[in-house]
């Protein structure tokens, strides 16, 4: 594909056979596990601005969920400093892993290949599962990982997917062309879930819906994540030249087991963002209430997902997709092998879906899952309602490769794999080569001992008393790339990698 994408992961985290756990400590405890021994430049928060609003303004707030007060006040009790609290560590592979708010997560190197996105999204798994199992060591007793969005009792955290794409498409026309795609997405890119939740909590535990994150989201378009969540994130925040660029920051997504519907979600959405930036996204899939949608879709067990579009027409999920296809099929701006999948696969997994989703067993997480807690549900003989099930439910997200659900059945054959587990854990410790993640995760393996702070576009580090600022911003373009690259790979110190860049 021909732009940079990653993808954002909060883990849910307990501690086996404990009947209470304090997040935020055993988040922080979890990450220091990742190479201990390694040096912890400081991120760089000082670039970051959560409030900056895509539509031209500054927010004056960030919308918190109701308990945000208590667990504030929580946060006070733990005495750490904001730098301890987040414990930000910059990863060999490029990645970056930290504490949000109580949840460990792991954001992917920048990529341009889609299985490439793939591999390191699952590196992303195996980094904290061994991060698990080093703080399960300490403790004597199992730390558990869930790769998941929700508690079951009102608090959904989230899977972000990101895309840089040009900031000279108005932002006004994104938000709209996105939106129908966004809330239709989920008949593939769906989670699955038992029960509709809500943020007082679970409302009716015996439903099974395709996403987990469906039911929390309220508004369309707006610059929170916490609470009173958009379709369409408006944050501001490019990490690269903003007169060019800007980043779209979506948070509606489920985070994904199957690798394949993992591709499938980015791979769409990237190609969607083509068209977007060419402008042939019709006003006519507009939907009438996309906040009313979002969740019909989700819950509606006929799989009919229907519709109302903005001009009254009725339609459903399966031909608003549709529609989205045939414009990437003609308008996708790159012809490769990684978007010849996307256009193939997305064609395929939209008839299957019209036919009967229980053909696509093994490639979808919502279809999987439920065929699964069906067959058991029938084994047992016990009703949606029990919480066995949702028990079930929650399992199947377990990273642990010996313990989880989802990877009993990867062991067993019965869910497709689109790359091998060598490239996984070669993506655990080695970046991307193509993209600017190279020069950071190579250089905080060479020079981490020199490396004052970083953020995803620049790194600080401290040369002979002095600070020098290699900015990653121009490494956007290939040939910049290809330049520090050389030049890195050249390099037998510091300070002559730094001369062969020009960074004085």
């Amino acid at each position: 594909m021909d732009r940079l994408f990653g993808i954002e992961t909060e883990y849910g985290i307990i501690l086996d056979q404990e009947a209470a756990t304090d997040p935020v400590t055993e988040s922080v405890a979890l990450i220091k596990c990742y190479r201990p021994d390694d040096p912890t430049p400081r991120w760089d928060y000082s670039h970051e601005d959560p409030y900056r609003d895509a539509r031209g303004f500054r927010a004056d707030k960030l919308q918190e969920h109701p308990d945000e007060k208590e667990e504030q006040k929580q946060d006070r009790r733990h005495r750490m400093s904001f730098e301890e609290m987040k414990s930000d560590r910059i990863l060999h592979n490029g990645a970056r892993l930290y504490n949000d708010h109580a949840h460990p997560e792991y954001s992917t190197p920048e990529c341009l290949g889609l299985f490439d996105l793939v591999a390191h999204d699952k590196a992303g798994e195996r980094i904290l599962l061994q991060c698990a199992r080093r703080r399960s060591e300490e403790l004597g007793t199992d730390v558990l990982l869930y790769k998941n969005n929700t508690d079951f009792r009102g608090h959904s955290y989230g899977c972000h997917d990101n895309y840089l794409m040009a900031r000279r498409v108005p932002f006004d026309y994104v938000r709209a062309s996105l939106i129908p795609f966004n809330v239709t997405r989920q008949v593939f890119a769906g989670a699955g879930k038992v029960g509709i939740e809500t943020e007082a909590g679970l409302k009716d535990a015996a439903r099974y819906q395709l996403s987990q994150r469906s039911d929390f989201f309220s508004v369309e378009a707006s610059v929170d994540t916490m609470h009173r969540r958009p379709l369409v994130n408006t944050r501001d925040e490019p990490h690269a030249d903003r007169s060019k660029y800007r980043r779209l920051h979506g948070i509606v997504g489920d985070a994904n087991m199957s690798e394949y519907a993992t591709a499938l979600k980015m791979g769409t959405t990237a190609l969607v963002l083509d068209c977007i930036e060419q402008r042939v996204v019709p006003a006519s899939l507009a939907l009438a209430d996309p906040i009313q949608a979002i969740k019909d879709i989700s819950h509606d067990a006929t799989y009919a997902w229907p519709v109302t579009l903005a001009n009254g027409a009725a339609s459903d999920a399966i031909a608003v997709q549709r529609e989205y296809l045939a414009l990437a099929q003609t308008h996708a701006s790159a012809r490769d092998a990684d978007t010849e999948w996307v256009l193939q696969e997305w064609e395929r997994t939209l008839a299957a879906l019209a036919r009967d989703p229980m053909e696509l067993v093994g490639d979808l997480d919502w279809v999987t899952k439920k065929w699964l807690l069906t067959a058991f549900a029938e084994e047992e003989g016990v009703e949606w309602g029990d919480p066995w099930l949702r028990s079930l439910d929650l399992e199947y997200h377990n990273i642990d490769l010996d313990n989880g659900l989802f990877y009993e059945l990867q062991k067993d054959g019965a869910v497709r794999r689109l790359v091998e587990e060598t490239a996984v854990m070669a993506a655990v410790d080695t970046p991307p080569g193509d993209t600017r993640a190279y020069v950071r995760g190579v250089a905080m393996e060479r020079y981490g001992g020199q490396v004052q702070s970083a953020q995803w576009d620049s790194l600080t580090f401290g040369v002979n008393g002095s600070e020098k600022t290699l900015s990653l911003h121009p490494l956007v373009e290939a040939p910049e790339l290809l330049r520090h690259r050389e030049a890195l790979d050249a390099s037998t110190d510091l300070p002559s990698f730094l001369a062969a860049i020009g960074c004085d």
